[in-house]
């Protein structure tokens, strides 16, 4: 596959022009150590050390202090969530010199979690977040949508393909680099493999007590099963037979690593929404799909809409959940469910208050019934609400309602 330019990279290099380090999370494979590679052929960090490599690693662990001020400078360190001790020898490096851009780390598992790394760095490292490519990227289109919704310009989408199997492929291959050129049957085995080799590897570092990794695995085969729904620990640990505390631990080990999305709910009273219940989505749909065993061809059987639908929004979803790590407006993004059962699947929130909204359908017709949480917030906020929109398997942007329209997926990215 040829390098595809991820839409992060010029926000990363301003952060090194101001900052004195940066530091690349995401899941494993998402194309972190290639855009560390990209930053150094350009100079940017012109010296590059990977703690995978045995020893390189065994180095850092004998002695991190000395390590740490041996390396020229500025540097990329890979993998740094597999020494965690080395980073409090770059805290102290960092501490006594502001130069910018002096380290550029990466990191599979959440440095903001992982062990001492949390009590390290708030305040010396500033972090972005690298997904599986966005279909964005991949085409080579727009910057974001987001920004365009806030200003309340939806895409203008005329002669998209029609119908679910349009976007079957697309959904099904999600967005790896490594699986994306691979054939349906070798993308399926490299991501059941890839699912054993992350619990495998960077489990240990993320958590200090033994944690099974077959139960973790079968919890992530649930969440495929029910991405994009509310999570209720309780009935997963009945299924499991594992207690509610234990699934909930077990489920946030899933988001440090990356495999899993926590959509938090969207609230006009900013303190409830610490506190209700979250949505818990697959952070990729090809690997969700591997999980639960669907293909492109089930994807768009007519039988088969309440999963094909749970897969689309989570495709949906996540897409907007990787623009919004390069968007220009730094915004929030929850999902709005009220006592009604009234939702609305993406909420996206910038800190002047306005928003905009988006439903995800898999049906190529959008029905009333489909924008009855878009006319609910838009008439609960009023001029706030920027924007609605209904994104389906249709074949043009349509105006729906006041500030609310239809949209093809293609919109997403053209």
């Amino acid at each position: 596959m040829a390098l595809i330019p991820r839409g992060i990279e010029p926000e990363l290099r301003d952060i090194l022009s101001v900052s004195r380090a940066a530091a690349i999370t995401g899941p494993r494979q998402a194309g972190k150590s290639t855009l560390a590679r990209r930053l150094q052929a350009a100079g940017v960090v012109p010296h590059y050390f990977t703690l995978d490599d045995e020893a390189t690693r065994e180095a850092a662990r004998a002695d991190p202090d000395g390590f740490a001020l041996s390396l020229p400078r500025p540097a990329v360190i890979d993998e740094v969530q597999r020494v965690p001790s080395l980073m409090l020898a770059v805290k102290q490096i960092l501490d006594n010199d502001p130069t910018p851009g002096q380290f550029l780390l990466t990191g599979s598992a959440d440095l903001l979690t992982a062990r001492v790394v949390a009590d390290a760095l708030p305040g010396r490292v500033e972090y972005v977040n690298l997904w599986p490519l966005a279909r964005a990227e991949i085409e080579g289109g727009r910057g974001s949508l987001i920004d365009e919704l806030l200003d309340g310009s939806p895409p203008q989408v005329s002669g998209a393909s029609k119908g679910r199997a349009a976007s079957a492929e697309i959904v099904i291959a999600g967005g790896f680099p490594d699986a994306l050129e691979r054939t349906p049957r070798q993308r399926s085995r490299y991501l059941r493999s890839y699912v054993q080799a992350t619990l495998a590897r960077d489990l240990p570092d993320v958590v200090d007590v033994r944690v099974d990794p077959f139960k973790l695995e079968q919890l992530l085969r649930l969440l495929a099963a029910r991405t994009t729904g509310l999570v209720n620990y309780a009935a997963i640990g009945r299924e499991l037979s594992l207690d509610e505390k234990t699934v909930k631990a077990h489920a946030e080990l899933l988001t440090q690593l990356f495999l899993v999305y926590r959509l938090r709910p969207w609230s006009a009273n900013l303190g409830s929404r610490q506190v209700k219940t979250p949505k818990l989505l697959l952070s990729d749909t090809g690997l969700a799909a591997t999980l639960i065993g669907i293909n492109a061809e089930r994807y768009s059987a007519p039988d088969q809409g309440a999963i094909a639908g749970s897969l689309f929004e989570t495709f949906v979803v996540m897409e907007l959940v990787k623009q919004a790590t390069w968007n220009p407006t730094p915004v929030e993004l929850y999902f709005y469910r009220d006592t009604d059962k009234r939702e609305v699947d993406l909420v996206v929130e910038a800190a002047s208050g306005d928003l905009a909204a988006i439903e995800a359908k898999s049906a190529t017709v959008v029905t009333a019934s489909d924008t009855r949480g878009l006319r609910l917030l838009r008439d609960k906020l009023g001029p706030r609400f920027k924007a609605g929109i209904v994104v389906h398997s249709g074949e043009n942007t349509l105006p729906i309602d006041d500030r609310i329209w239809a949209v093809p997926l293609s919109g997403l990215w053209t």
